[in-house]
């Protein structure tokens, strides 16, 4: 068994058999959502698969730029109950910090129970980021935002959170659901669409990664901010 780093917190497992992807446990012996456990010398890493995870897709898709980094301030738009922050949560490590933000509070209140109640580098939030005003007052501008909403207005809410709390030069990365945004339109012209939003809002394009076929109909955009 051989592990080797694809880029900062981001590991590759391969055995005789197969290859996975995964992250250092910042919580060893505890699992969040089933995944496997891998012990290797002093560390123990946690599977991460591509079909529950698109910035996993994206990793494995060859996306060259995965800001997300040891130490890094992340603002997470759609956490969900917690799957892909997890590992986000992994990835930061101790030094780092996440900020979840969801509108449903039964998702929130898992990740709660399952994430924020063991790792102290993971806060909360219970709100709709269509208001990122409403957010706490106390938070930080932070290096990164990773938007994953499935809703009409996608690249609108990553501007507009963008505005309140992403630092100049900062990073975003926004996983592109295109029958979110139009069901009867092909997927690579709401690609087009969104990226071109983005563009004329004040963020570089940096890479633009088709998730096929971890994740039908979506793409993984990472632009840099007000460069």
């Amino acid at each position: 068994m051989k592990v080797s780093q694809l880029s900062p917190g981001i590991f590759k497992i391969t055995t005789d058999e197969k290859r996975v992807l995964a992250t250092l446990n910042l919580t060893p012996g505890r699992t969040v959502y089933g995944e496997q456990l891998i012990h290797i010398g002093d560390g123990e890493y946690r599977s991460w698969s591509p079909y529950r995870s698109k910035l996993a897709a994206a990793v494995l898709k060859g996306v060259e730029n995965t800001p997300i980094a040891p130490g890094s301030r992340v603002l997470y738009l759609g956490v969900a109950s917690g799957t892909t922050c997890s590992h986000v949560s992994d990835i930061v490590g101790a030094e780092g910090h996440v900020w979840g933000v969801d509108f449903a509070p039964r998702p929130l209140r898992d990740l709660i129970d399952n994430l924020t109640r063991y790792r102290g580098n993971i806060s909360p939030i219970l709100a709709d980021a269509r208001r990122p005003e409403l957010y706490s007052a106390s938070m930080l501008r932070v290096d990164v935002i990773y938007a994953d909403v499935a809703q009409p207005d996608q690249s609108n809410i990553l501007v507009r959170n963008a505005e309140f709390y992403l630092k100049q030069g900062g990073w975003a990365m926004m996983a592109i659901k295109s029958r979110s945004i139009a069901v009867n339109r092909p997927p690579k012209q709401v690609y087009g669409e969104q990226v071109g939003d983005l563009r004329e809002r004040g963020f570089d394009i940096v890479e633009l990664v088709d998730l096929e076929p971890y994740e039908k109909d979506h793409a993984m955009v990472v632009a840099r901010y007000g460069r």
